[in-house]
């Protein structure tokens, strides 16, 4: 069975692992996350900028309660604005709801409601509940204060960014979770001549990987020139 959220139509990228993140910078996060289930926290905020890695940690925390048969959904809310607050009807019933970029409806009157009588029927369910944003809880334009109030209750973790060495390691990790091998020469070179912002060097490996395969290429620097020009 594919690993999909099916209240939402939502479907789990599956490179969002736990094994598949570079945690130097963000080691705490990443062990409490990935022993969530352990912890008598059920509530997690994380922020962090664009690239930091929130998106992946929540997605990978869905992946992990599916392997330990427990029911998890994912809600990027930068991808639901453009419905109603009706998609958090019935999440009480989830082991652990994930929402993304919470910051897309702060200010949203109807949407900051439905969120905070989902954040009461999870916890009176004692269901594990993670929020991730680009801001602090305090940071966020919300206008509901009961809301603003529950935001700043559980465990508050901000989210390094990847300095470039990281960005060079990450990519090798990742080339290599895929079966490839990337010397760092070519690694170096994706960041000097390439966007140096994580989602899109994640998004030209993408690209190398289904090239490589096709054309069964080793990764080189031509070879890189070749398929991104």
């Amino acid at each position: 069975m594919p690993k999909q959220l099916t209240l939402a139509g939502i479907r789990l990228q599956d490179n969002a692992t736990f094994e598949n993140f570079y945690a130097k910078q963000n080691q705490q996060v990443f062990a409490f996350l990935h022993d969530l289930f352990l912890s008598d926290e059920n509530y997690t905020y994380l922020w962090g900028n664009t690239g930091a890695g929130c998106s992946h940690l929540l997605q990978a925390s869905c992946h992990n309660a599916h392997d330990l048969n427990k029911q998890a959904m994912y809600l990027p809310l930068k991808e639901f604005i453009h419905l109603t607050p009706d998609v958090f009807e019935n999440l009480e019933i989830m082991d652990l709801v994930a929402i993304d970029d919470i910051q897309c409806v702060a200010g949203k009157a109807n949407w900051e409601e439905a969120l905070f009588h989902l954040f009461n029927r999870l916890r009176a369910n004692k269901c594990y509940l993670i929020i991730g944003a680009n801001t602090p809880p305090n940071s966020l334009n919300i206008l509901l204060p009961d809301l603003l109030s529950r935001l700043t209750w559980g465990i508050t973790f901000k989210l390094n960014g990847l300095i470039d060495d990281d960005k060079v390691a990450a990519l090798c990790m990742r080339a290599t979770h895929r079966g490839m091998h990337m010397p760092e020469e070519v690694a170096n070179y994706l960041l000097r001549h390439y966007s140096r912002t994580t989602s899109h060097l994640f998004t030209a490996l993408d690209k190398l990987d289904l090239a490589s395969l096709a054309q069964q290429r080793k990764l080189t620097i031509p070879f890189v020139k070749q398929v991104l020009s």
